[in-house]
C-alpha cells in the first residue's frame, strides 16, 4: 500500500462517487475507478547495464510480465546461470503495474546499483475491484508455474538457474508472496522446480484484533482495513480471512511455507511495521525449518524503497536483498 497516515474514510457527498478513500481511490456509481497514486506506464528498455522486455504469460486470464536481465548476459549463451526473482508489485491490490515508471525505474536501479546478476520476472496480475480477489492470488501462482515450465521465455530458459528461484514483493505484493509460498509448499511446480527463498518487504497483513501500535478504537476504519473490503468485498471471514490474516483459525500452518529461506523487511515509521514483525515472529515460532531474517529500515515509511529508490536507505535495502538472493 502507499505511504499514509491515519485518516477518516467516508462515503463522498457527491452522489456519483460511492466510495472515496482519500489519496488512494474513488469508485463511481457507474462502476468506474479513479486510482489516485498510480504512476504512468513506460515501455521496456535497454538502459546501460540492464535490458527489459514484456511477455504474455496467459491471454485468458490476462497475465503478463516485464523481464529484466543484465545486458551483458543476453549475448552469452554460456553455462553461467543466474537466480530467478519472481516479483509481485504492491499497490493494495487495486493500483500500480509491472509496467509503470515507478517499478521500471526501481528494477533498473536494483540490478545496476546492487550489481546484481539476477533475472527478474515482474508479474502484472489482474487488479481489483474490477477483478476482485482472490483472482490476483491465482494469477501469481500461474505466473510462477509458467516460469517453472519449459514453455516460458528464452531469457528464462537460457539464463535462469532453476535451482535458485525466489519470490519477492512489497506491501500487497509481499502478501501475495506469502500466499504463493504456502501454495508452493502444498502443490508441486512443473519440472520439480522448488522455491529456494522469499522476501516480504513491508507486508500487508491484517486481523480483526489490533496488534502492537494499532489503534484499538476505530482501527477497522483505517485505510488498510477499508481497502480490504474494497478489493475482496465477500471475503469469507472478512479481516480474518487466511489470505490477509496468516494466523487466522482457518489459515494453513506457517510451518508449511514452501521455501528454505525468508527475509521480512519492515520500515520504522510504517503503520504496517508491527504487522511485519508479527509475521516474522509467527514464522519463527511455527516450526518452519528454514533460515529466517528480519531487516528494519530506520526513519522510513511504507514502501520508501519504491518511492525513493535512490535514497541511501533504499540503496541499502536493495543491496541487502541482492545479497539474500545471491548468497
Amino acid at each position: 500500500m502507499a505511504a499514509m497516515t491515519s485518516i477518516s474514510v467516508a462515503k463522498a457527498d457527491d452522489e456519483e462517487v460511492t466510495i472515496h478513500i482519500p489519496n488512494l481511490v474513488k469508485v463511481f456509481k457507474d462502476g468506474s475507478i479513479e486510482r489516485l497514486q498510480s504512476s504512468p506506464l513506460v515501455p521496456p528498455s535497454t538502459l546501460g547495464s540492464v535490458s527489459s522486455k514484456d511477455i504474455v504469460i496467459s491471454s485468458n486470464p490476462s497475465i503478463s510480465a516485464r523481464l529484466y536481465l543484465p545486458t551483458k548476459l543476453i549475448h552469452h549463451h554460456d553455462t553461467h546461470k543466474v537466480p530467478i526473482l519472481v516479483y509481485f508489485h504492491g499497490g493494495a491490490f487495486f493500483f500500480e503495474s509491472a509496467f509503470n515508471e515507478r517499478h521500471h525505474n526501481y528494477f533498473n536501479l536494483f540490478l545496476s546499483k546492487a550489481e546484481a546478476d539476477i533475472l527478474v520476472v515482474s508479474v502484472d496480475y489482474r487488479l481489483a475491484p474490477e477483478i476482485p480477489l482472490p483472482a490476483a492470488y491465482h494469477d501469481c501462482w500461474q505466473a510462477l508455474k509458467w516460469v517453472a515450465s519449459t514453455d516460458s521465455d528464452p531469457w528464462i530458459l537460457n539464463h535462469g538457474d532453476f535451482q535458485r528461484v525466489f519470490l519477492g514483493g512489497d506491501s500487497a505484493g509481499a502478501n501475495l508472496v506469502h500466499n504463493v509460498a504456502l501454495r508452493a509448499g502444498a502443490e508441486a511446480l512443473p519440472n520439480g522446480v522448488k522455491v529456494l527463498g522469499a522476501f516480504l518487504s513491508q507486508p500487508y497483513f491484517l486481523s480483526t484484533k489490533p496488534i502492537g501500535s494499532e489503534a484499538v478504537e476505530g482501527h477497522e476504519e483505517s485505510p488498510p482495513y477499508v481497502v480490504w473490503g474494497l478489493v475482496y468485498p465477500n471475503a469469507p471471514g472478512g479481516l480474518d480471512n487466511p489470505l490477509i490474516n496468516p494466523l487466522a483459525p482457518e489459515a494453513p500452518s506457517l510451518a508449511t511455507l514452501g521455501c528454505s529461506k525468508i527475509i521480512v523487511c519492515v520500515a520504522e515509521k510504517d503503520s504496517l511495521r508491527d504487522r511485519g514483525v508479527w509475521y516474522y515472529q509467527a514464522v519463527k515460532n511455527s516450526g518452519w525449518h528454514g533460515h529466517l531474517e528480519l531487516y528494519e529500515a530506520e526513519h522510513e515509511d511504507h514502501v520508501f524503497n519504491i518511492h525513493t529508490p535512490e535514497s541511501e536507505n533504499a540503496l541499502k535495502l536493495m543491496k541487502r536483498l541482492a545479497h539474500f538472493i545471491l548468497h
